[in-house]
């Protein structure tokens, strides 16, 4: 018994979904790190697919069109629009001119998709040109901001202690374009030490790795996702 199904798409970490997961939810992760056979961890669904591709993306989709598809989530790639990466654009839109057009639309057939499954659902990035060139975000907010959902007793992450801080007590300003219902969830924030700087420094580079642990959803932020927007009076069967 499922208590319907939590879809994340360009998510290789799968943090957003853990909450999910946890409380019974079926859980699918899509992107194109993940194994081509596809593989089941902790109750998450890791799902190879190139959300680069229009016919990957229609396939996703008419898959769904008739599931109990309850709450989306959605991480488009940042490279070609986070606004930190602006001295490379000049060179970049001369390789292709549209390279921004294209990684936009990515962002906007997400919300597409979650909007004609009629769920609530949050598209994630950090500050960029979606602001500009598709509309403005709803929310904003900074890990540290929801690290008081974070038990004391689980401050240290699980998988990269040594690169994120306790607790996510660090400022990334994270940008949320939203629609179907989402909740945007109370904050409880905790305190930022001095020396939160060192692990941007840790998490510097341009390797596949670096990026994945920078993009992560924070932890307590994907668990007050969870809480503000649970259902709590459906279950479903389904093949």
């Amino acid at each position: 018994m499922s208590k319907g199904i939590v879809m994340s798409l360009y998510d290789f970490t799968g943090e957003a979904l853990k909450p999910w997961a946890d409380s019974g939810y079926t859980c699918y992760a899509f992107d194109i790190q993940h194994p081509k056979e596809g593989q089941v961890n902790q109750g998450i669904c890791y799902q190879y697919a190139d959300l680069h591709n229009h016919e990957t993306l229609n396939a996703i989709q008419d898959e769904f069109a008739d599931k109990p598809v309850v709450f989306g989530m959605a991480f488009p790639v940042c490279t070609d629009m986070a606004v930190s990466g602006a001295a490379h654009f000049a060179r970049k839109a001369e390789v292709n001119p549209s390279f921004q057009t294209e990684a936009v639309s990515y962002a906007m057939w997400c919300a597409k998709l979650f909007n004609s499954m009629h769920i609530p659902y949050f598209i994630e990035n950090p500050v960029s040109v979606l602001a500009t060139k598709w509309r403005k975000p709803d929310y904003n907010f900074h890990p540290y901001e929801y690290g008081g959902y974070i038990p004391d007793d689980q401050a240290e992450h699980p998988r990269w202690p040594e690169y994120i801080a306790p607790r996510d007590a660090y400022p990334k300003k994270t940008c949320l374009w939203t629609g179907g219902g989402f909740v945007m969830p109370t904050k409880v924030a905790v305190t930022v030490k001095k020396g939160y700087a060192t692990q941007h420094l840790k998490l510097g580079g341009k390797s596949q790795r670096t990026k994945d642990i920078r993009s992560a959803t924070p932890r307590g932020f994907a668990i007050a996702i969870y809480e503000a927007n649970k259902i709590k009076e459906m279950s479903y069967e389904y093949g």
